[in-house]
């Protein structure tokens, strides 16, 4: 998935544990203490302007964020995983997506990197990339 589902799929592949593999594009909502000082782009401006208003709540409103953080799903993770960000992306900081690449403990992992892209990713050039790869994932075991 890519985006909101890249999030998701983080999701799924750190709480469902026999997947053959994920592949997780320009994966939202990781990192949230890093990508709230990062960037502009809604929903973490959104979270800095609660916070303006707010003083004081830093921690808990952290630790809230921090049931849904791809960093902590990604962690969990067992399946192969094929990652992508791309360098001009605000709305998923790439830095944000290799907390989650850096995070996930398989060794079977890659992270495709679109230098010059913004949200839009890799397009069909991770989806090219994704079925170069997912077949001898399917085949495995």
């Amino acid at each position: 998935g890519g985006s909101q589902g890249g999030g998701i799929t983080l999701a799924v592949g750190g709480l469902v544990p026999d997947l053959v593999a994920i592949a997780p594009d320009v994966p939202f909502l990781c990192d949230f203490p890093r990508a709230t000082t990062l960037t502009d782009k809604d929903p973490y401006r959104e979270i800095g302007r609660f916070l303006k208003t707010h003083r004081g709540r830093d921690a808990e409103v952290q630790r809230t964020l921090s049931y849904f953080d791809g960093v902590h799903f990604a962690a969990r993770g067992r399946a192969p995983a094929l990652f992508s960000t791309a360098l001009e992306d605000q709305t998923c900081p790439p830095s944000t997506v290799f907390a989650a690449f850096n995070a996930y403990p398989v060794e079977d992992k890659k992270i495709e990197v679109y230098t010059f892209n913004d949200h839009e990713g890799g397009g069909p050039y991770q989806e090219a990339a994704q079925l170069r790869w997912l077949p001898r994932r399917l085949t495995a075991g």
